[in-house]
């Protein structure tokens, strides 16, 4: 059911590649649509990679940076 209290409105990013073999994007659709409805879905972002297998790339790393400057405190 629905996530309670401070975490319902937790940021999440959730990134898969479109030529994933091991977890078809289907998954990652269906995973996301879940999250939307456990928390905030407004803070639910979800990026495809076009081209990529199970296994990351630059531009997910630059977006997964990206979304930590943005949601976590810097640090000293």
């Amino acid at each position: 059911g629905p996530i309670s209290g401070v975490n319902k409105d937790i940021a999440v990013l959730q990134c898969h590649g479109d030529c994933d073999p091991l977890v078809p994007l289907m998954f990652g659709s269906l995973t996301v649509e879940k999250l939307k409805s456990m928390i905030n879905p407004a803070n639910v972002t979800f990026k495809t990679y076009s081209g990529l297998m199970h296994s990351s790339s630059l531009e997910e790393m630059m977006d997964v940076k990206q979304f930590i400057d943005k949601h976590l405190p810097p640090v000293d």
